[in-house]
């Protein structure tokens, strides 16, 4: 009988048993409560102000806090940051893990901060074998506008309004290595605003900024930035977007450097608001993703640090004077590694999390210390 009765309680305990197993597993995979800082607010006299900034993904939420609370003590209102699709669906288009990106827009709001959200990086089941993670083809449209909706719905009743469909589709890098296709992100616009309207009519739409500059390898490895958005307007895309972002990188000229179309600087932006103009679009806003100068000391790119202090003020000051400019978010907050070349020199604060000069001048600016 032993033998018997020791079977029938392992057969009672058995189920308990996994149950106990899966409770464990799956509550390691529960989103865990984020540790959040009292609301904050920013203080500044320039709330045009912005920084680019690389969270999404780290999951280290103190290191989180940190950047963002530093971006709002240097008098910074906005800050962008990337929220790629393949983290939120890394397996298949079923079900969402919001987890990284609750834990940067939650610390973000906390802090006073408007984020601007780009959406792009392909998921590998969303793609070809052997493709980049900026390949999108026609057939996944569908499921990247589902992505950008489900990603509005979630975020647009916290105040995250602005929404970047795609980053510098001009280059062939970042349109999964083929020749740029003005017409193909039409054709994506055209899939995605609706959609995301339907579910979130505040949102707004944000058509990617583009690469500035002159055409590489005759357009095959970057079309010009003007024709590109042209040609965008000849594909009947301004319904399908609510504002325009620039990347207004000020190269090795100060911010009041006059613009011409064969020049990149700062003030190239404003040849981006006559084009819009001239289609029609000049109620449309503009917002500023990427930009500034990098002080590397022997990169032929770079200016001298007091340049990029002195220019990345007057870029800041001059931006005012656009009224229809609303954010100047410029490269980069920080990142979490270090290259030991010309790309840490973007860095307003170093992967350690020391501020750098440019970080304490902008701060002064802002404060008006």
């Amino acid at each position: 009988m032993f033998p018997v009765r020791l079977f029938s309680v392992r057969l009672f305990f058995l189920p308990l048993l996994i149950a106990l197993l899966a409770l464990q597993f799956f509550h390691l995979r529960l989103p865990q409560p984020l540790n959040l800082p009292e609301q904050q607010t920013v203080v500044s006299h320039n709330p045009i102000i912005g920084l680019h900034t690389r969270l999404t993904g780290i999951g280290d939420e103190a290191y989180i806090q940190q950047a963002l609370e530093q971006v709002r003590e240097m008098g910074a209102s906005w800050v962008v940051d990337l929220f790629p699709w393949a983290y939120v669906q890394p397996r298949s288009r079923y079900g969402y893990d919001w987890t990284g990106a609750d834990m940067v827009i939650e610390h973000a709001h906390r802090q006073g901060l408007q984020v601007i959200a780009r959406l792009d990086i392909v998921p590998a089941w969303a793609r070809p074998p052997g493709s980049t993670d900026r390949h999108l083809d026609p057939e996944y449209y569908a499921d990247y506008a589902n992505y950008v909706a489900a990603f509005a719905a979630r975020y647009t009743p916290q105040g995250v309004r602005h929404i970047i469909i795609w980053n510098e589709p001009n280059l062939s890098f970042e349109w999964g290595e083929r020749p740029p296709d003005p017409g193909a992100y039409a054709a994506l616009l055209k899939v995605v605003y609706p959609q995301v309207k339907a579910v979130a009519p505040d949102a707004i739409i944000v058509a990617g900024a583009l690469s500035p500059g002159s055409p590489l390898d005759d357009g095959r490895t970057r079309m010009d930035d003007m024709q590109y958005l042209a040609s965008l307007y000849d594909a009947e895309a301004a319904p399908y977007f609510d504002m325009w972002a620039v990347h207004a990188y000020g190269g090795l000229e100060p911010p009041t450097a006059e613009p011409a179309p064969e020049r990149v600087n700062f003030r190239r932006i404003e040849l981006v608001r006559a084009m819009m103009e001239q289609f029609g679009d000049g109620h449309k806003h503009m917002i500023i993703t990427e930009g500034g100068y990098n002080d590397h000391p022997r990169w032929n790119g770079a200016v001298t640090p007091a340049e990029r202090i002195n220019w990345t003020i007057a870029t800041y000051e001059l931006a005012q004077s656009y009224p229809w400019l609303d954010a100047v978010a410029l490269w980069q907050h920080s990142t979490p590694f270090t290259t030991r070349s010309h790309p840490d020199a973007w860095n307003f604060v170093a992967p350690d999390g020391t501020p750098r000069a440019i970080y304490h001048a902008v701060r002064a600016y802002a404060l008006q210390e």
